[in-house]
């Protein structure tokens, strides 16, 4: 189960359909071999899921009918006869079917996932990151994907580029009404190959046009630890994937080493991601009880504890900002809600719900979310986030221009406090 997604743009039914339906001509016999596909997978997912339509309203008939088969031969036909453009590809038709019926759940956080996209997903759950090392993300307000995250040493530290950028183009094809794994795919590539972005940066007067070359296949390190001022640990988590539960034990056998009295676990851009990553880590810092549950739509709920065994015995201060989501609130939440540190920053992005990966068997997948998550004392994180005990606003001209991290001080006066 996946508890981490960077929001991605809404897309109506409608739109998603007629994207995959008019961008290519008409080919011949794909109503009738197409007909036989869409069946199939439509089948397939709902015996994975369970067998149930329960999208559907009450005694409402499956979209998956004659109906729509005869519609889209209709709008086929018009295409054949009208449409401009003759390079589209039969997968790109399908493709856009598919994202279009998932789109119209108007969740930002489910997705249809092509074979290719797909791949690119799992490879992100495990740690691997190719491309030019930043995380995407989706802003709301903009309604454009945006630099989430910048690995160290990576193209895109190299190149300039910064948390908060927005991506307007790739290659100089515009992405604005793009998905995050859409703009990921057109990001990603072979190692020393080019890609040129255009952003928009806050404050800039014009577009920023970058250059970069792409990097190697890589696992990314999601944890970096370091000793601050002789007796301080600091730990900061970049992703929670499936390498960070060992890079984590490793960061905190160093600090033990060296006998930090107080400790700092900085989630600041941390994206979420898997359940089983963030509870392990959970169990090395709470107390005994909840670390947090999921309800679904039925009420079914799901808890993970903490046995207590491992609690982090050392005064904490927690690090979050506006680009923390999911897993990493949930994190945060649950400090805070045990009282076991103090956070400080800016409130995180609020995300409260839970996806789910469900394969189709043509190695196809969607993404969808199933549940919403609480804190230990039942709070939903959904659209509020969490609220920094202590907040400040980070400087990000003292940051970028004398490389003074205003809210790493902060964070520090405040456990000195506290040791």
């Amino acid at each position: 189960m996946e508890i981490e997604n960077k929001p991605q743009r809404n897309k109506s039914f409608m739109s998603g359909f007629l994207f995959g339906v008019s961008s290519c001509l008409f080919i011949v016999s794909i109503v009738f071999f197409g007909r036989i596909f869409i069946e199939y997978v439509a089948t397939d997912l709902l015996n994975r899921a369970g067998g149930q339509r329960g999208s559907l309203s009450e005694g409402e008939a499956s979209i998956v009918n004659s109906a729509t088969f005869e519609k889209l031969t209709a709008i086929e036909e018009i295409i054949d006869e009208n449409y401009y453009k003759t390079d589209i590809s039969r997968e790109q038709l399908e493709t856009g079917i598919f994202k279009g019926l998932v789109a119209a759940l108007d969740d930002p956080y489910s997705e249809y996932y092509s074979a290719e996209e797909l791949i690119q997903a799992h490879a992100s759950i495990e740690g691997v990151s190719y491309g030019i090392g930043a995380y995407i993300g989706y802003d709301d307000e903009k309604e454009m994907t945006y630099i989430s995250g910048i690995m160290a040493g990576s193209p895109a530290e190299e190149a300039g580029l910064r948390e908060g950028d927005n991506i307007v183009k790739v290659d100089d094809e515009d992405v604005t009404q793009y998905t995050i794994s859409e703009v990921v795919t057109l990001v990603r590539g072979e190692e020393n190959t080019p890609v040129h972005l255009t952003i928009y940066r806050e404050g800039e007067t014009d577009f920023i046009e970058l250059d970069l070359i792409r990097g190697a296949v890589l696992e990314q390190a999601t944890v970096s630890h370091s000793i601050i001022e002789g007796d301080i640990g600091y730990v900061q988590i970049t992703e929670f994937d499936d390498i960070t539960i060992d890079q984590y034990a490793e960061a905190m056998a160093v600090l033990k080493e060296n006998n930090v009295k107080g400790m700092i676990l900085d989630l600041r851009s941390n994206p979420g991601g898997n359940i089983t990553s963030l509870t392990e880590i959970a169990r090395k810092i709470l107390p005994e009880g909840l670390i947090v549950y999921t309800e679904d739509r039925n009420g079914v709920r799901e808890e993970y504890h903490c046995d207590g065994k491992q609690e982090l015995q050392i005064p904490l201060v927690v690090l979050v900002n506006e680009y923390s989501a999911s897993a990493s609130e949930i994190m945060a939440g649950a400090i805070q809600d045990y009282q076991k540190g103090t956070v400080v920053g800016t409130s995180t992005y609020g995300k409260g719900v839970v996806q789910k990966i469900i394969n189709i068997s043509d190695g196809t997948a969607v993404k969808l979310t199933v549940s919403s998550y609480y804190t230990p004392l039942g709070r939903s994180l959904g659209g509020v986030g969490v609220t920094p005990d202590v907040e400040i606003d980070l400087d990000r001209d003292l940051l970028y221009d004398e490389g003074v991290d205003n809210q790493l001080e902060k964070a520090i006066e405040v456990l000195k406090e506290k040791m």
